[in-house]
């Protein structure tokens, strides 16, 4: 059975720094390119980093700079760092092993004064 968990997410002030964590059991992420995507309080989705087998990293101009995705093959996880974070990047988060087809729960970041 292919689980997916998103951790890490809270409220912060604009300004604060959060980690995200994509934990994976049944598959094997190291073997897919992973993206971390959100979707605020519009409900668009919005890719915001994405971190290939080999990994490469890709950022859009909205997180470059302040976002940095990872991975850690030994726990099998992905994480994204978030700093200098601004009231924009209130969403809920997701991961996406690409093609795999599982989506976990999202977490949720709150940027707020």
């Amino acid at each position: 059975q292919v689980q997916l968990v998103e951790s890490g997410g809270g409220s912060v002030q604009p300004g604060g720094s959060l980690t995200l964590s994509c934990t994976a059991s049944g598959i094997d992420l190291s073997d897919y390119t992973v993206n971390w995507y959100r979707r605020g309080p519009g409900n668009q989705a919005e890719r915001v980093a994405s971190i290939t087998a080999r990994a490469t990293t890709h950022y859009p101009d909205s997180t470059k700079g302040r976002f940095t995705i990872a991975r850690d093959n030994v726990k099998n996880t992905v994480h994204l760092q978030m700093t200098n974070l601004k009231a924009e990047d209130t969403a809920v988060y997701y991961c996406d092993p690409m093609g795999s087809g599982y989506w976990g729960q999202g977490t949720q970041v709150t940027v707020s004064a």
